[in-house]
């Protein structure tokens, strides 16, 4: 190749300053081979090889050249690169999953007799990784409310290193105000890592309020059609890079290429997918809400939710694809029966544990996603036996209540 050709190559890749998110979300990446791709390539390879013995000893002490795919990808370095545009921060790191991404996190940040204070709403995963994990290691957590401010001030201790927030959470979609996390997190010393994984920067950044750190289950909407799983850390480079990158190449959470290339093409429809099962969720959650069999619901587009107006604010004016339900019982024990035939009465929905599909599916959290915690964890979480979640898909929505009718109309009269 020439040096105009492949000057021509290179330029490809260096698109104007200010495109919106929905570009980047198609465009950005590595500049393409000499092949000229128009779809990001597909680098499947463990090693790479070298030119000579010098240029290899400087790539492998650079540790940003391609050396080894535990260290870097072509396929993942193009994910990384568009995920960080898209979330408006300096660089991103991807993992094999989003729980190993708060994995990197705490190994990169947290040492014995550091402290967090995290969110008693978070995923039940999250909750054991604070306080089982890191606990044996000497790393202590405060567990608080999602949405009262002061509780998070009153938790911090000399030693807070972080502060953890996932919103909305899972399953309740609790909104916490991240820019007031933020200016309370700088206040004491610790930095605020966010959860982004519902509502992805589709329609939250919140780098953009004040998060240092911004984590995701790629999993879920990034990939949104339930393929591959991953993760991602999204935030300033010398943390990316500085703190997280060594501990990644040393211990190997590291996402494979192909489940890279899969998510990078679920980006590109990202916002689409994102502002349709919205839509979708709220013409869902009106429905339930007028249902008899429906105590109350979950769901931040509704105006009864408790923080509608800061989930109005933080997320571009939608509430999100995920919504969940309380089932009207007079016991727990009834609860849990009226969730399960709710559940099990369903034809088209699907019964799991993931969200984010084109799919919509329902699941029982008390026991599935917080199934591994204690009645009591359970219940400062809010999580009941006659609560269910459904993460609405691109069905008709006449035939996702069709399906949840099935169940609610056979329910016992109370």
């Amino acid at each position: 190749m020439s040096s105009k050709e492949e000057a021509r190559r290179l330029s490809r890749a260096q698109l104007p300053d200010g495109l919106r998110p929905e570009t980047l979300a198609v465009r950005m990446a590595l500049a393409p081979s000499q092949h000229g791709e128009n779809s990001e390539a597909l680098f499947l390879t463990s090693a790479y090889v070298q030119p000579d013995a010098e240029t290899s000893a400087q790539r492998f002490a650079a540790s940003e050249d391609f050396t080894y795919s535990r260290t870097s990808n072509p396929t993942v370095r193009s994910l990384e690169l568009r995920l960080a545009a898209m979330e408006g921060t300096e660089a991103a790191i991807a993992t094999s999953t989003g729980m190993s991404a708060i994995l990197l996190l705490c190994m990169g940040l947290l040492k014995a007799g550091d402290h967090v204070v995290c969110s008693r709403s978070v995923f039940g995963s999250t909750i054991n990784l604070f306080a089982k994990e890191f606990g044996k290691f000497g790393v202590e957590t405060s567990f608080v409310s999602q949405t009262d401010l002061q509780e998070w001030r009153e938790a911090i201790r000399p030693t807070t290193r972080i502060f953890f927030a996932e919103t909305p959470t899972n399953p309740l979609t609790e909104i916490c105000d991240i820019r007031a996390l933020a200016d309370m997190a700088h206040e004491s010393g610790a930095l605020l890592v966010v959860d982004n994984t519902y509502s992805t920067p589709a329609l939250q950044q919140p780098a953009k309020l004040g998060a240092d750190l911004v984590m995701h289950s790629a999993t879920k909407y990034m990939d949104g059609q339930g393929r591959v799983m991953a993760g991602a850390l999204c935030g300033p480079s010398h943390l990316i890079k500085d703190v997280f990158g060594p501990v990644l190449r040393t211990v190997g959470m590291t996402l494979a290429p192909f489940n890279a290339w899969v998510i990078l093409k679920g980006l590109e429809t990202l916002s689409l997918r994102m502002k349709a099962q919205s839509e979708q969720a709220l013409a869902v959650a009106r429905w339930l809400e007028a249902r008899p069999e429906v105590a109350r619901v979950y769901c931040p587009s509704l105006p009864s939710h408790p923080q509608h107006e800061l989930a109005m604010r933080q997320q571009s004016g939608q509430g999100g694809a995920v919504l969940s339900f309380e089932l009207r019982a007079p016991t727990p024990e009834a609860a849990r029966a009226a969730a399960f035939h709710v559940i099990d009465s369903t034809r088209v929905l699907s019964i799991a544990t993931n969200l984010g599909d084109t799919k919509s599916i329902i699941t029982h959290p008390a026991t599935t996603s917080h199934g591994r915690l204690s009645e009591a964890q359970r219940q400062a979480a809010g999580i009941s036996q006659g609560l269910i979640r459904l993460a609405v898909g691109l069905e008709h929505v006449d035939d996702i209540t069709d399906d949840l009718l099935r169940g609610l109309s056979t329910l016992p009269s109370l």
